[in-house]
């Protein structure tokens, strides 16, 4: 049964309390379906967007790997080249420090006989200043032999002494350079003058103005000569 109002001159019908129960119970089904056909969309939409972002996990889980393995590979290039040139360069530098000591050594040996020399010249001709300050004497006694005396015990005295002065320079190295009647030789001998002579040979030493001595084998002062032409 229905009920009819007015309302400004319109009549409204007015459904019966039953009627609008079971509408409202359908309106409230209607939307529960409607809001289950969306869940069942959203779903839907979900499962398939889970599977494509697992597709895509993969796929990128796959590129890391991939570049995990080539970073490891690149890693152990750089290893393996680090290593050789490690190795190259210890072995160069050993090389270096080989070719260093030989010749510092060789040095050494170099110097320890240069030194040697020098010592073993120092002792040789040390004295050869005092040597040839005593030539100067040594040419007195000379002439003075020469010149003869007539106290023949004060001659033989001269000669005693120069005996016992010259023993006592050979003992320390002193030599008198041999020249009379001996071939001309420029690395021991000083000509002063060519002479014509008919005693000696050409080329020989016919006379001697100056003694010449060498000190040790060395010449510390050569023969004055006259040479036969």
């Amino acid at each position: 049964m229905t009920d009819e109002m007015k309302k400004d001159g319109v009549e409204i019908p007015i459904e019966d309390g039953n009627v609008v129960a079971e509408n409202e119970e359908m309106a409230e089904h209607n939307a529960e379906v409607g809001a289950e056909a969306e869940v069942g969309v959203d779903a839907e939409a979900v499962d398939a967007g889970e599977d494509v972002g697992v597709e895509d996990v993969a796929d990128a889980e796959a590129d890391s790997a991939a570049e995990t393995a080539t970073d490891a590979a690149d890693a152990s290039t750089d290893a393996a080249d680090a290593s050789t040139d490690a190795s190259t360069e210890t072995a160069t530098t050993g090389d270096d420090m080989q070719a260093k000591y030989v010749r510092l050594m060789a040095e050494f040996q170099n110097y320890k006989k240069r030194t040697a020399k020098e010592k073993e010249d120092i002792y040789a001709f040390g004295a050869e200043k005092v040597m040839l300050s005593l030539m100067e004497v040594l040419d007195n006694f000379d002439r003075a032999l020469e010149q003869g005396c007539s106290d023949e015990k004060h001659a033989e005295g001269i000669r005693l002494v120069h005996t016992q002065l010259m023993n006592a320079l050979k003992k320390n190295g002193l030599e008198e350079i041999e020249a009379l009647g001996e071939d001309f030789d420029p690395n021991f001998h000083s000509a002063v003058v060519m002479e014509d002579t008919d005693e000696y040979e050409s080329g020989k030493v016919c006379f001697v103005v100056q003694k010449g001595y060498k000190l040790n084998g060395k010449v510390i002062r050569p023969a004055m000569v006259k040479v036969a032409n």
